[in-house]
């Protein structure tokens, strides 16, 4: 089992930046491939950004390309998400999601989720 811990969600005005984390424990953090997704009121889930165990291959959104960037520390079995040029449309939960296969990562249909963290942009 996995256990996913978010933070750093909260309010910010357009153009403003937020970090989020997310904390792993429970297994070998550094065999799972990692990524941030996000729903907003209304839409379904959708993904942000993924990066794999080896922390080499990243993929983003094209929504949050050049704003958006997903990071690792293996040793504190942790990733970031630093969000620069927020937007209003960034507005969303922000789950953090964790699998031991790339694909089913990329796939929405990871095994282990985070309870989320809100990200709210509006002046």
């Amino acid at each position: 089992q996995v256990q996913l811990v978010e933070s750093g969600g909260g309010s910010v005005q357009p153009g403003g930046s937020l970090r989020l984390s997310c904390v792993a424990s429970g297994s070998d953090y550094r065999l799972l491939a990692m990524g941030w997704f996000r729903q907003a009121p209304g839409k379904e889930r959708e993904g942000v950004a993924r990066i794999n165990s080896a922390g080499v291959m990243k993929h983003y959104t094209e929504p949050v390309k050049g704003r958006f960037t997903i990071s690792r520390d293996n040793a504190k079995n942790t990733i970031y998400l630093q969000m620069n040029s927020l937007k209003p449309e960034d507005t969303a939960m922000y789950y953090c999601a964790a699998d031991s296969s790339y694909s089913r990562l990329s796939s929405g249909t990871s095994a282990y989720w985070g309870q989320g963290t809100q990200v709210t942009v509006s002046s």
